[in-house]
């Protein structure tokens, strides 16, 4: 089981910068991947952000490339995204998600709102 917990959320002006962590703990070899997904206002879908894989390998939802970044630090099992020249469209509660075949787990959210 792996438990996971972010931190970072806030409001900030359009234009500004962000950085979500997101903290794992419990069963942390396990994990393969690392996801943030947002879920904006009056949404119920989540939608992937960006995802980073044990290897490293990353990718990202079209509307953040070039703006994102997703990484990781091993040594303190966390994981971050950097969101820079945030867009009101970028208003959403972020959630962090790991897994591996068969499983995943969710994190508890973290609210970003920017305003205009």
């Amino acid at each position: 089981q792996v438990q996971l917990v972010e931190s970072g959320g806030g409001l900030v002006q359009a234009g500004g910068s962000l950085r979500l962590s997101c903290a794992a703990s419990g069963s942390i070899f396990s994990i393969n991947v690392m996801d943030w997904y947002r879920q904006a206002p009056g949404k119920q879908q989540r939608d992937l952000v960006a995802r980073i894989t044990t290897g490293g390998s990353t990718i990202y939802a079209d509307s953040v490339k070039g703006r994102f970044t997703i990484s990781r630090d091993n040594a303190k099992n966390t994981v971050y995204l950097q969101m820079n020249s945030l867009k009101p469209e970028d208003t959403a509660v972020y959630f962090c998600h790991a897994g591996a075949s068969g499983w995943g787990s969710w994190g508890q959210g973290a609210q970003v709102t920017v305003s205009s």
